[in-house]
């Protein structure tokens, strides 16, 4: 079976190499299940009953199953069109000055800051995508060209002002 003298698995090797059986149940759920199968209308009548009684506790539990706490709320926000990677830090800044504010909390802000961070990376993928599209389109002579140096009207025009900057010395 794979077990040692002292009683233990060996390394690697498991007592249920299958493991747990699939929609299998852990026994205290059922168990409570059973208690209170039938009951639970009962048991609310009562925690209201207790609730309105004065109870706190009956009266937490109510009102936490009748509106629970909200994990977050909505945001509202004009979020200006991310076209550079300045313009990304420039939301960034005016959403850590909104935190400075008090208008939206630090949570939301990493949240927030998650979301300018994926817009980001997709916004760089798909130039990328269209980059790689244009210089795809570009003939053999066009491409030896630009390896010898030099750059074809199409290229210099479609290219971006920062790849220009990198050839520029």
């Amino acid at each position: 079976m794979g077990r040692q003298q002292a009683g233990r698995f060996q390394k690697g090797r498991s007592g249920n190499p299958r493991g747990r059986p699939k929609g299998a149940r852990n026994a205290a759920t059922i168990a409570c299940e059973r208690l209170l199968d039938g009951q639970a209308a009962a048991l609310t009548q009562k925690a209201i009953q207790m609730a309105l009684s004065g109870d706190n506790v009956a009266l937490r539990l109510c009102l936490d199953r009748i509106c629970p706490p909200r994990k977050d709320r909505p945001t509202m926000f004009h979020l200006p069109p991310i076209t550079s990677a300045r313009a990304a830090a420039d939301l960034m800044a005016a959403v850590t000055e909104a935190v400075a504010a008090g208008h939206i909390t630090p949570g939301e802000a990493g949240e927030i800051g998650k979301l300018i961070d994926v817009y980001v990376k997709a916004y760089q993928t798909a130039e990328l995508d269209d980059r790689i599209a244009r210089v795809e389109q570009l003939s053999d002579a066009e491409l030896m060209h630009i390896a010898a140096g030099g750059l074809t009207d199409a290229v210099s025009t479609q290219r971006p002002q920062k790849l220009m900057l990198l050839n520029s010395r």
